[in-house]
């Protein structure tokens, strides 16, 4: 059984995961929202859909979590780990135990989000993997803690910096503590002093999706810990290209997006289209909804736009990525060895845009709003300096070495 919190950056890895494990002639199970069925069918697996669990549209977080209205920044983190991530937690473990009783699984697999996947292996003792598919988020003995995007320090002031957070993340995620016992309350489990980040990745098996180059190359990471690279399909399934696609032909492109959740197009779109307006590119942007093809605001005419393209048909056509630093799009572009522009402003963005510019790869904008003039100034720079390029070969070909998911099924074979 593989459990997945219904948004695409979260389920298109499993996805791989799971084909790569049905390849293997296992039978695989995968617990998501029902707009992930079709999908979830295409790679060979079975679609075990939330009910008892609120079925959320990811586009849509306020209308089930009506908390978040409004809420940005550091706010909207912790509603949203705690209504969407915790609070939905028991429903999860009614749901997966039906399932079980239907028809029992012998190793079940998360993501480091899916609260009810760990509670569901804590009660019942069945074997328990993690496929952490945001960056590394595990608490450890060196660096600061994740999620600050600040790097680790490199002379006493700044070690001595990251030593005192690490000493607060106990009073820092204090707003969580009350709601995580009252999750695993109701889920029928006896209380426990593991904090979120510690309850959320299995002491048995942890698979990253990523490489150490893009988790600062830490030495404190523990043996159950395994990199795999990029988890992506093997042969996406096919969809048509858009009609303006011939135009990419003898271009310099550039592929700028803001993922999947927060896709206000005014934050990083609108800029990027201005700030490249008079360069000689061709800027192909994506709304981040399959089907919404338009931005609602005119588009200069270099500009192309499209709801949705398939990284493995995009990617090796573009020179440089525009990015709100979503996860996802920032291992596909560097497993293509792009060079990136990220403004990363809100959620794990910022932790993303400062790992990919410690590694050489990006500009980091540090901020989710940059101005045309920031962008284009970022632009320049990862256009003009070829050090960029190289680094974000040196980190492809770490990613591409890895195995990816088949490697990664075979790990979780390990586990039963």
């Amino acid at each position: 059984m593989l459990g997945v919190m219904p948004f695409t950056g979260h389920v298109t890895p499993f996805l791989a995961v799971a084909e790569a494990l049905t390849a293997r002639g296992h039978e695989v199970r995968l617990y998501t929202g029902s707009a992930f069925r079709a999908a979830v069918e295409a790679v060979g697996a079975r679609h075990i859909p939330w009910q008892t669990a609120p079925d959320f549209d990811e586009t849509n977080l306020p209308a089930t979590f009506p908390r978040l209205v409004g809420k940005k920044g550091l706010r909207q983190v912790f509603i949203n780990l705690e209504d969407c991530m915790i609070g939905t937690a028991p429903a999860q473990v009614v749901d997966l135990e039906a399932a079980y009783a239907d028809e029992p699984w012998d190793a079940i697999a998360g993501d480091e989000m899916s609260i009810g996947t760990a509670f569901f292996a804590a009660k019942t003792g069945c074997p328990w993997g993690t496929v952490a598919v945001l960056p590394l988020h595990m608490a450890g003995t060196s660096g600061p803690p994740a999620g600050l995007g600040l790097v680790p320090g490199r002379n006493p002031l700044t070690r001595a910096r990251d030593a005192l957070l690490r000493a607060l993340v106990p009073v820092l995620s204090r707003p969580l503590a009350a709601p995580l016992a009252r999750a695993r309350a109701a889920s029928g489990l006896p209380p426990s002093t593991l904090t979120f980040d510690e309850a959320v990745f299995s002491p048995q098996l942890v698979l990253s999706n990523g490489c150490p180059r893009l988790d600062f190359e830490r030495p404190d990471r523990p043996a159950h810990l395994r990199y795999v690279g990029e988890l992506t399909r093997a042969a996406p399934a096919p969809s048509p290209d858009p009609a303006w696609w011939g135009d990419l032909d003898g271009r310099r492109a550039v592929y700028v997006t803001q993922g999947t959740q927060n896709i206000d197009p005014e934050d990083l779109i609108r800029t990027t289209l201005e700030a490249l307006a008079g360069e000689d590119v061709l800027v192909v942007a994506t709304t981040g909804i399959a089907g919404s093809d338009e931005l609602p605001f005119p588009v200069p005419d270099n500009a192309r736009v499209a709801g949705f393209i398939p990284h493995a048909r995009l990617l090796p056509r573009v020179d440089v990525m525009v990015t709100n630093g979503g996860w996802g799009g920032t291992l596909g572009a560097l497993s293509h060895d792009i060079p990136l522009v990220i403004g990363g402003g809100d959620l794990d963005k910022p932790e993303i845009a400062a790992r990919v510019a410690w590694a050489g790869a990006a500009v980091n904008l540090r901020t989710g709003t940059p101005s045309a003039a920031r962008v284009l100034d970022g632009y320049r720079r990862v256009t003009a300096d070829p050090s960029y390029r190289a680094a974000a070969a040196r980190i492809g070909a770490q990613l591409r070495s890895l195995g990816g998911a088949p490697h990664a099924a075979e790990l979780l074979e390990a586990l039963v």
